[in-house]
């Protein structure tokens, strides 16, 4: 399985063509719609989230609910898209229209300066519009689709906040999958531990009337994952390393952990490494899972655990200082519409991106030209490896 997307932040619509999809899997477009909701919601977003209501249209591949085998195409159209048809026009427009909202003074830590040296760009608009956190709205649409194909191989995913700011929460020991996921749900800030959330929130509050953002770290489990995705066998076949890079994909991303992660550092080897035990039920297993369900790039068969770092988001109401890229003097850096904090809605984006990679894993693993087909062969493949 593969996908494009593309889009503009400011533009007519975001469009996603996925290739590779097994005929026969039904696609609930409101299941694609409540993950967009997801994102869209969380304590510290701005006022976009209150504009825009995404939905998705499907234009390709599915006929009577099923897809077909063809390509799949997804389609998110942009509700601001009216107070910006001159500003976006791919037509040409009048010599008067051509500067208006012209971006000329870059923003630290956002792609703007490099972008515009990269492609010849003097007007930032060129850059800022792809490199918008927008596009992830339509990686949002891809994660859920590919969701519903794992919800059809008995795999469950689950992101949550684990902190924010430098606050952290505790999570509780031996919660599955399943429960964090309902926790989470239940909380306007995507945190288990109900006790550190009022503590973020005032934190929120006073950052925004600084004109200042939060980042944080977000976690994604995934539940029931066969042993053997992924390979050892060539450096770009391993499956925590392909999951790594999408997570760095997402915008403001800037590091990624599994498991026990970073921590491994700082501790002996049997501290870190997970025993192995076996029994007549459910063959080899672990006694714990400080590799975050990866070994040699494979999947162990334990629960998937993956962290990633946000950093605050570079968009200020207080700009930090740039130089105007036209006079080259100092000015303050230009103000676009931004949030707070987006590491609630990262937490969504990251189960998206995660579900994404692990969907294509089966998909290269197994026979797939039909749902059925894969889902037959997943299964006897559980069967083997539990009776290795």
């Amino acid at each position: 399985m593969r996908f494009l997307t593309a889009g503009e932040s400011h533009g007519l619509e975001l469009t996603a063509i996925i290739e590779g999809l097994p005929a026969g899997l039904f696609l609930s477009v409101d299941e694609i719609n409540l993950e967009l909701a997801r994102r869209q919601v969380g304590y510290g977003r701005g006022g976009r989230m209150k504009i825009e209501k995404d939905r998705v249209k499907i234009t390709s591949g599915v006929r009577h609910g099923y897809t077909l085998g063809s390509p799949v195409t997804l389609v998110i159209e942009n509700k601001d898209w009216k107070n910006w048809q001159t500003v976006m026009s791919p037509e040409q427009v009048s010599e008067k229209d051509a500067p208006l909202r012209q971006v000329t003074r870059p923003r630290p830590g956002h792609a703007d300066l490099v972008g515009g040296m990269k492609y010849g760009h003097r007007d930032l608009r060129n850059v800022l519009e792809r490199s918008s956190a927008r596009e992830t709205a339509i990686r949002v649409a891809i994660g859920a689709v590919c969701k519903q194909l794992l919800k059809e191989l008995d795999v469950s995913v689950a992101g949550h906040v684990l902190a924010l700011g430098g606050l952290r929460g505790e999570l509780p020991d031996n919660l599955t999958v399943e429960e964090i996921k309902h926790r989470s749900e239940n909380s306007e800030l995507r945190v288990v531990d109900s006790k550190v959330e009022a503590a973020m929130k005032e934190l929120i509050d006073q950052t925004k009337k600084a004109g200042d953002t939060l980042g944080g770290v977000v976690e994604v489990l995934v539940a029931n994952v066969p042993a053997g995705l992924g390979s050892y066998v060539h450096w770009d076949e391993k499956l925590d390393a392909k999951i790594a890079q999408a997570l760095m994909s997402i915008n403001a991303f800037k590091g990624v952990q599994f498991g026990l992660g970073f921590t491994m550092a700082n501790l002996p080897g049997s501290k870190v490494m997970d025993e192995i035990t076996w029994d007549g039920t459910r063959g080899f297993t672990r006694q714990s899972d400080n590799l975050g369900g990866f070994e040699g790039g494979m999947t162990n068969g334990e629960t998937i655990i993956v962290q990633g770092v946000m950093k605050p988001i570079p968009t200020l109401y207080r700009p930090l200082q740039s130089v105007d890229i036209q006079s080259k003097e100092a000015y303050r850096a230009s103000v676009e519409r931004s949030d707070t904090t987006a590491v609630p809605a990262a937490s969504v984006i990251c189960e998206s991106v995660v579900a994404t990679e692990i969907a294509k894993a089966f998909l290269t693993k197994f026979s797939a030209d039909t749902c059925g087909e894969l889902k037959e062969a997943v299964d006897l493949y559980r069967d083997r490896i539990a009776q290795f």
